[in-house]
């Protein structure tokens, strides 16, 4: 996933799957009245269902007490209940990718696609992972954590948690950087909303306020004395959340998140910091079936879409526009672009998840040059088909590959169009 570099250390995940599920901030103005009967509160889990979280991160980031750099940053997960055991535990198969836009970059711009993480565990129905060291995702884990008993408006409890750093480039540690706490848990209330998944659903939600500090103090490596790398001594900090619990569906619906962390380093390095978070959790269908890839064909044909290409694969479904005609030597969109833009929005419209859009161009100039126009023209495109309404800024990602992916000779005017092109993924993944 695409990290915060700063001097000796960046934040790579640090508030990256920022409790994972936990999600957005949607205000709800309506109040239910609290129920005095009691709740068992679960998760629940069903074999192959898919659920996808989004979160946004505004981080500031402070290195030895002075300013560094500001940050919104946008995590997404996509996952798949692959098993569901006798206990009721769901295996979670995952993939991680957070995206970054910096304080000072065109904040206009589109989020880039950043590099991907899979990762797999157990959770069971009170909240408690089971994950092996080889996975560095999710950052936050074991929360939240229910109780045994049935809990109502008032009650409190306390749960034991930690969270996993990835630590890998800035201090060279190739297992997550585990931090413990312990999690102080409030049912506020019960609270009625609308959906995150529908937005139209009327829902009563279970409000829970969750807080925990961090007072960690790192082992000291026995060979302390011959290292020439830094490593983190020392972790503070505190995060107060308010989860708005689903019980019926058995999962999280959104939550918000204040946090501030400071990690102090052995060779007296201190870096803070300090944001808001909030995300959503919604479940999601996915695109690239056999079913679905017969209706788009039969769109493009019937909406006479020249040099247009449906496939499907792990990723999603893909619709290429081979040819795609900008103005000389720039990411500017021609008008007869715009219209087949449109056409294709109102094809991806009946498909609600995220995109996916990719730059390629054909052989010509360097590398870096082609890598750059590629990056500018699927940004060109997704930014156009933002505008469109399709799809909010938050849900449409981009990538550049240059000329590194042909999918014909560039050594014809022929195989040269059909390498100049954007790639339009509706994610399943």
């Amino acid at each position: 996933m695409k990290r915060i570099f700063i001097p000796q250390i960046n934040t790579d995940f640090h508030r990256l799957i920022s409790f994972f599920f936990l999600i957005s901030v949607c205000a709800f103005g309506l109040f239910a009245q609290a129920d005095s009967e009691a709740k068992t509160l679960r998760f629940k889990y069903k074999n192959d269902d898919n659920y996808r979280v989004l979160s946004t991160v505004n981080e500031t980031v402070k290195v030895n007490g002075r300013f560094n750099h500001r940050a919104e940053i946008v995590n997404r997960v996509s996952a798949r209940i692959t098993d569901v055991d006798k206990n009721g535990r769901g295996l979670n198969e995952a993939t991680f990718t957070t995206m970054e836009n910096s304080v000072g970059a065109n904040s206009n711009g589109t989020l880039t696609y950043g590099e991907e993480y899979e990762s797999k565990y157990w959770r069971d129905t009170k909240g408690v992972y089971e994950i092996g060291n080889e996975y560095f995702m999710p950052v936050v884990r074991d929360v939240p954590v229910f109780p045994e008993k049935a809990v109502k408006p008032g009650d409190t409890w306390t749960a034991n948690g930690h969270e996993a750093h990835d630590l890998r480039r800035s201090f060279a540690n190739n297992e997550p950087f585990k931090v413990p706490f312990t999690a102080t848990y409030t049912y506020l209330r019960d609270e009625e909303g609308v959906s995150s998944d529908s937005k139209h659903e009327k829902k009563t939600f279970q409000v829970l306020q969750v807080k925990y500090t961090l007072s960690f103090e790192s082992p000291i490596p026995e060979n302390v004395y011959t290292l020439t790398d830094d490593f983190p001594v020392t972790t503070m900090g505190f995060s107060n959340q308010t989860i708005w619990w689903d019980n019926e569906k058995g999962q999280i619906d959104h939550y918000t998140e204040d946090f501030r962390i400071i990690m102090e380093t052995y060779l007296g390095n201190q870096f803070d910091f300090t944001g808001k978070a909030h995300a959503e959790v919604t479940d999601f269908e996915r695109t690239a079936t056999e079913e679905n890839l017969a209706v788009v064909l039969e769109k493009v044909k019937d909406l006479d879409l020249e040099d247009v290409s449906v496939t499907k694969s792990e990723k999603g479904l893909t619709i290429s526009v081979e040819n795609i005609q900008f103005k000389p030597n720039s990411a500017e969109l021609l008008d007869s672009e715009k219209v087949k833009l449109n056409k294709i929005a109102k094809i991806i419209e009946d498909f609600p998840n995220d995109l996916l859009i990719s730059g390629h161009t054909a052989l010509s100039g360097s590398a870096e040059s082609c890598q750059i126009l590629s990056e500018e023209r699927a940004d060109s495109v997704a930014q156009y088909l933002i505008k469109t309404g399709v799809r909010d800024k938050y849900h449409v990602y981009t990538q550049g590959f240059g000329a590194r992916v042909p999918i014909a000779s560039n050594a014809t005017p022929e195989g040269m169009a059909k390498n100049r092109r954007v790639e339009i993924t509706i994610l399943d993944k």
